[in-house]
């Protein structure tokens, strides 16, 4: 048990109490922690955020930030346009950057066509990450000729009286 074999069993066990002599058996030494200053107490980026710091940090991050403008161009469309003209409209596609809001009526769409610079210039100020670079207004739905079960494919019949 003991490094040395002319030493007796109690005086071995002995010193190996006292700590004196090592164990055998302890072989393994204690890891010291090494101080790396990630951990440390009072070094930058320790201090606490906010949760709305944290959030658009994240956002930032994740590559969310234009397509959350994007959804809030949209959930306050009545401050951009005005409340009077956003009774009359909607906007309905964003592709390519262009927007395209859809009037109540071609009166309403020929009027906005005219407001053109105003709603854009407001848009690039309250959302300039949603990608907004030209606006389309277009009319009411309206149904069309072109669908349906005996809509054929291009012009379709022209010349049937001559």
């Amino acid at each position: 048990m003991s490094d040395e074999p002319d030493l007796p069993e109690t005086v071995a066990t002995y010193l190996r109490l006292r700590g004196l002599e090592p164990s055998p058996y302890r072989k393994k030494k204690r890891r010291r922690r090494s101080d790396d200053g990630k951990n440390a107490p009072f070094t930058p980026g320790r201090d606490p955020r906010g949760l709305g710091d944290v959030l658009s940090a994240l956002t930032r991050s994740a590559g969310w930030e234009a397509q959350l403008s994007r959804e809030d161009l949209v959930r306050t469309w009545d401050e951009v346009a005005g409340a009077d003209t956003a009774s009359h409209t909607r906007p309905v596609a964003l592709d390519a950057g262009t927007l395209t809001v859809q009037a109540d009526s071609t009166a309403w769409a020929k009027q906005l066509q005219l407001m053109r610079a105003h709603i854009l210039s407001e848009i690039l100020r309250r959302y300039p990450e949603a990608g907004v670079e030209s606006i389309r207004f277009v009319g009411p739905d309206v149904p069309s000729w072109k669908w349906g079960p005996r809509a054929v494919p291009g012009r379709g019949p022209r010349d049937t009286y001559g």
